[in-house]
Formats: structure tokens, sequence, C-alpha cells
């Protein structure tokens, strides 16, 4: 047996050795390696005098004439492969998960094209016949497989002008959840609740899709509120504007907005919508919006049931059913203490409390948001914002500490001042009201040092320029 035919069969022994042995993520290494293989056993075919292109010349040796005719076959399939294996790593290299169904559709036609080649080419059969043949049974078996077609050319169509990714959150026709492949045939969700949804592609195809991870830096977050008829327009879209400034958590463009959605005789339906610049902050975000909106309606009096509102109690008697530091207290307390809180208004971009200052004072917030910061060297940080039902000017009370953060209001806002020394009586008198108080303002700093720690992320520097700047 001439050595050049051994010597082949032992190169595609060790492209497959070499497949097997070199990890999955060095694709460009697996690739190489298949390519100088090829370029071996292609050049070990045409020292032995073999030509895929011509059947073999030894027809008087049976024995040294099939180990050719075998080796001429394989070189064709191991073409293939190998045209298959660079064309997906350009293909990846491009598109990444998404160019694998296409991949795999180039793939079989190559593969088709050799074996029609090697039938051809090495085995010299009738090809125009059998090309005949197939072509018929290609019309049978496309339409007994025309639903399954459709989800295949659907998904080379989806992957080709790629509406979506693997990891994006996307609704197709109120389906909602996240893509965890896209095969031959459909599309697989993750929704909300864990379960998995597979959508065939070619109903993804025609289905109107919402893909809310693009663009991945803006995602757009909106509530519904439906107030009566009856409560005047201007008086809830103020409301809802307070709910958009107090979210620090929305982004200031684009711009976020308060409209009116529907109306009937009976109610109105408003809308508040912003964006966030993260999607996994949607769900906390709304849920903090319906939050800020039902205390803010309730701070400009929007009442939704009136003849059910059996306690027609004060503005200052309602809020300190919110505030957390003074619920341990008894109603009959709390209606007393309410009797002795003053109004005192503010207009908006105005300091109530700087840093290192004292307050006589306990405030309540009534209406209105207020911004809290703390200083971050020479300039001030953001740590939060506060709405109705929220205190400040708390310092004091437990020990001789200082305002750690200067409170400035964002708009125009409805203060109630409660003087300490009847703050400090209930402390002396209710051991969970000064409980509540250490709680909140260990929670306050916690925030501020929490805030201060987080290091801004390093601003790459890039293009032109950039480029320019780098040359010797």
């Amino acid at each position: 047996m001439p050595y050049p035919l051994l010597l082949g069969a032992f190169l595609l022994l060790l492209d497959l050795l070499l497949w097997r042995a070199i990890p999955v993520e060095r694709r460009n290494w697996r690739t190489a390696a298949r390519v100088v293989a090829f370029l071996l056993f292609t050049g070990v075919l045409l020292s032995a005098g073999i030509s895929p292109l011509q059947p073999p010349p030894w027809p008087e040796d049976l024995a040294r004439n099939l180990i050719a005719t075998v080796l001429e076959i394989t070189w064709w399939l191991f073409a293939a492969r190998t045209l298959t294996v660079v064309i997906g790593l350009l293909l990846i290299a491009r598109s990444g998960h998404t160019g694998r169904l296409l991949q795999d559709v180039l793939g079989a036609l190559i593969f088709l094209v050799a074996i029609v080649a090697a039938a051809a080419y090495v085995m010299q059969l009738p090809v125009k016949g059998l090309l005949a043949t197939s072509g018929v049974m290609a019309i049978v078996i496309g339409l007994a497989l025309q639903s399954t077609l459709s989800d295949v050319f659907s998904g080379i169509v989806l992957n080709t002008t790629r509406p979506y990714q693997i990891d994006d959150w996307i609704s197709i026709d109120g389906t909602e959840g996240k893509v965890i492949d896209i095969d031959w045939r459909a599309t697989r969700l993750l929704t909300g609740n864990g379960s998995m949804a597979v959508i065939p592609n070619s109903v993804a195809a025609k289905a109107k899709l919402l893909n809310f991870s693009r663009p991945n830096d803006v995602h757009g977050v909106s509530i519904s509120v439906v107030v009566p008829a009856s409560v005047r327009p201007r008086k809830v879209l103020d409301a809802l504007e307070k709910t958009l400034q107090g979210s620090s958590a929305l982004l200031a463009v684009p711009k976020p907005k308060a409209t009116i959605k529907t109306s009937t005789l009976e109610s109105v339906e408003y809308e508040a919508s912003g964006f966030v610049a993260a999607m996994d902050q949607k769900t906390s975000v709304r849920n903090q919006m319906f939050d800020l909106a039902h205390r803010h309606l309730v701070a400009a009096g929007v009442i939704w049931n009136p003849e059910n509102d059996t306690r027609p109690w004060s503005r200052q008697r309602s809020l300190l059913e919110d505030v957390r530091i003074f619920r341990a207290l008894s109603s009959e307390e709390k209606d007393s203490l309410s009797q002795r809180m003053i109004a005192v208004e503010y207009p908006a971009d105005q300091v109530i409390l700087g840093v290192d200052e004292a307050s006589d004072h306990v405030l309540v917030i009534g209406t209105g948001v207020v911004s809290a910061a703390v200083h971050d060297g020479e300039k001030l940080l953001e740590a939060g914002r506060m709405g109705p039902g929220e205190v400040l000017g708390v310092e004091g009370l437990l020990d001789d500490a200082m305002s750690a953060a200067e409170f400035r209001t964002l708009t125009s806002c409805l203060l109630y001042r409660i003087d300490k020394a009847e703050v400090k009586q209930c402390l002396e008198q209710r051991h969970e009201v000064k409980d509540a108080l250490g709680k909140l303002q260990s929670v306050r700093q916690q925030n501020s040092q929490s805030l201060l720690l987080q290091k801004p992320a390093a601003i790459k520097k890039g293009g032109f320029l950039h480029w320019l700047q780098r040359k010797p």
C-alpha cells in the first residue's frame, strides 16, 4: 500500500483528534488546525496522483482503487466541513449567537453540493437524473413540511434582520419574556413567572414585537391612575409631575411627562411615564412611582371614594398616620400632636436645612418634593428625594449631631413644623418612637456612606483624536 494513502488516512485521524483536544472556547485555533489539516490532506492526495475531480487511476488494483475512491469522497466532505467551519467563524465573529442558524443552513447547502460533486466526479454517476429525481422529491418534501420550512426561513430572516437577540427582553403578541434561544423552528422566552414560552419563528416574524432592551441605555416605565371625573385635571397632573420629580431613578432626558390618557363621564385615566437606564430597574421604579403618586394625590386632596371616607381628619392628622416614627402613638396622642403642627410654605429651590446645621423643629413634608444631598469633597451629591409623609430635621433628638445633608426644595412645598421639645416628650413616653427614630437615622447614615463610597466608572478615551495622541 503506497505511503501517501496511509498518510492521508493519518491526517484525517489527526484532524479528528485535534478537533476534540482543542477547547471549544478557542474557536480560532480549532479552525486554523482544520484548515491546515485540509491543505496537508489535499497535498498528500495530489502527490499520490489522486485528483478529486477524476476517478482513481488504478482500475486494475481493486484494493488501491477502493481506498483512493474513499479518500476522494472524503476530500469533498472534508472540504465542505472546512468551508462550513470558516464561514461559521466569520458569521459568529460578526453576528454572535444570531449567526448560528444561518451557518447551519449554509452548511447544509454546502454539504449537499459536496455530495453531488463527489457523485459526479469521483463515482461518475448520472447527476442530471439524480438532480431531477431529487428535485421532485424536494417538491414533495417541501409540501409536506410547509409549516416547518416556514419556521426555518422565518428564523433566517429574524437572524438576519436581528429585531432581537439572546438575552433581550421582548414581547411577541402579548407574550413577554427574556430570549434564551433561537433555533431552526422557534424562539424560546423565559417569562416573568419562570415558565418557558415557545413561539414558532413564522409567528414571531409576522407578530407585533416590542423589544424592551433596545436601546440598551433607555427603558420606558409608566403607571396609570384612574381618578373621578369630578377632580380637576390640573390638580392631578400637578401631583403626577411631582411624582416624576420625586423619583431620582428617572432619567432627565428624555423628559418624564404626565398626560391624560382617556376620559369618561365617571372617571379620567392619567398616565405618568419616564425612562430608566437599566432594564432591571423597571419593576422597582414602577412600584415607587405608584407609591409616590398615591402620596402626592392624597396631599393634593384627591379622594377616590368620598362617601366611604369615615375619618374627617385634617391634613396634619392624616400625615401623622404616614410618618413612621409616630406610628406607635395612640390616636389621642396623634390628635393632640397634629393640633400643634404649624404649616410653612417654601418656594422651589430653597434650602430648608443646610449641612452642619441644626433645626429647632422636626419638619414633616405635606406637599412637594425635597432633595437631600451630602458633601462629596467640594461638591454636593444627591442622596435621595423625599415626598409627603417623610420627615427631616430629626438630628439632635437622640444626640448632639448636626445635619449631615442639605435639604433643598425641588418644587414648591408645604411643610409642617413640630417643636422638638414635644417630640422629645414622645421619645421619653414611648420607647417605640425612640427605636423607630434610631432606625431612621441609621438607615440614612448607611445610605449616605454607601453613596460616597461608590466610585464613578472610569471614562475610556477613544476616537480619532485619541488615536492620534497615541501615535509616536
